[in-house]
């Protein structure tokens, strides 16, 4: 099962969706290396973290080694927030002339109240004139170059405003290659169940102009399934259901494509993919940061499994690989399985109202740039 954007071909319609803190590149590798291994090929997409236009314009350098690759990742998938049609332009002509990614695709999804209160992220498809000048913005900046441009958003800001078709349709008259749909409000944020059937409206309502692709609650090797069948997406994007699980590419990839699904890992097996994480962190940003940043997967990779609170504990508070490898060694044979790993994971949290610029909901074809959103997000 096929999926193609603009001119790319994948023989998988999973990507991973970008997560900031997350998909750095030693995750992304990691991923890609443990669907390689479990099915003998590396079929779908896996999305940088979101950086910002206007930072990456001005070569931020922490945003600038954000948008680091791999040599092994091909193709290379960019995701950049962004408010401005200049910056917009500028960042994704650089990105071509540099080459620097392979794929672009815009976040118009982020619900976080310090992006919305500036108008971005979720907020601003709301503003559709603007919306539609930046989509054009970008596309007219790669015009020409073989990179396709996508574009991610919500439903809407609440149930009183929802955007999701009328952006949708002028993504697509804008020239975007493809369009992906969490199918939650930014009010939900990341509660409750999301609403798949708002992804069967997106795609009816588009038809096969582009592919559009679903997410929301993919938390096991069934789940994609389902919802391509009950919405008729095209493809699905990954989420909160990967985390502490990068081994679930595999699992999805393999029964999408008709292949025999991968077993679960045993708990020994999933000591050495935590270890092999925490080596490709220090690969790219040092011992030092790798022992801090692993310190968050623990939960998610332990979720299940028979270690103890202690061990737990432990495991949260490392300072070097070696700190890693010996707590974990005890586990090294141990061929138990988690008891419940699936489930959503990640921040879930409750509804809240959605914080927005004063007299944001006033006028929608009100085109006037947000005052300091992308500078507020400089760095990342």
């Amino acid at each position: 099962m096929n999926l193609r954007i603009g001119k790319l071909e994948l023989a998988s319609p999973v990507i991973l969706a970008p997560m900031a803190g997350v998909t750095n590149v030693a995750f992304r590798m990691l991923c890609r290396e443990l669907e390689q291994q479990r099915t003998g090929t590396v079929a779908g997409l896996y999305v940088c973290e979101m950086v910002t236009a206007r930072a990456l314009v001005e070569r931020n350098e922490k945003t600038l080694h954000m948008t680091t690759f791999a040599p092994e990742e091909n193709p290379r998938s960019l995701q950049l927030y962004t408010v401005n049609p200049k910056y917009t332009f500028e960042a994704v002509k650089m990105i071509v002339e540099e080459d620097l990614a392979d794929h672009v695709d815009m976040n118009f999804g982020c619900p976080v109240p310090k992006v919305t209160r500036r108008g971005g992220g979720s907020a601003l498809p709301y503003k559709r004139k603007l919306f539609g000048q930046i989509v054009d913005a970008a596309v007219t900046a790669a015009a020409g170059s073989g990179v396709p441009v996508t574009v991610k958003m919500r439903v809407g800001i609440d149930d009183a405003h929802h955007t999701h078709l009328e952006a949708g349709k002028i993504a697509v008259d804008m020239g975007a290659s493809a369009v992906t749909l969490h199918a939650r409000t930014a009010e939900q944020r990341y509660s409750g169940d999301a609403r798949w059937d708002e992804i069967a409206r997106l795609k009816d309502h588009l038809g096969d102009t582009v592919p559009v692709l679903g997410n929301g609650d993919i938390f096991a090797a069934d789940d994609a399934h389902r919802m391509m069948t009950q919405t008729g997406c095209d493809g699905v994007q990954v989420g909160r259901g990967c985390l502490g699980r990068p081994w679930l590419f595999a699992e999805l990839s393999a029964q999408l494509r008709g292949k025999e699904i991968p077993a679960p890992p045993t708990l020994g097996e999933v000591t050495r993919i935590i270890v092999r994480h925490a080596e490709l962190l220090a690969d790219f940003d040092g011992e030092r940061y790798a022992s801090r940043d692993i310190r968050k997967h623990i939960g998610w990779y332990m979720r299940g499994y028979p270690v103890g609170g202690k061990v737990r504990a432990s495991l949260s508070q490392v300072n070097s690989l070696q700190d890693l490898r010996d707590i974990l060694a005890p586990w090294a044979d141990s061929d138990a399985l988690p008891d419940d790993a699936d489930g959503a994971r990640g921040r879930q949290g409750s509804p809240a109202k959605v914080m927005l610029p004063e007299g944001w909901l006033t006028d929608p074809d009100d085109a006037a740039v947000p005052h300091g959103a992308d500078v507020m997000n400089s760095g990342g």
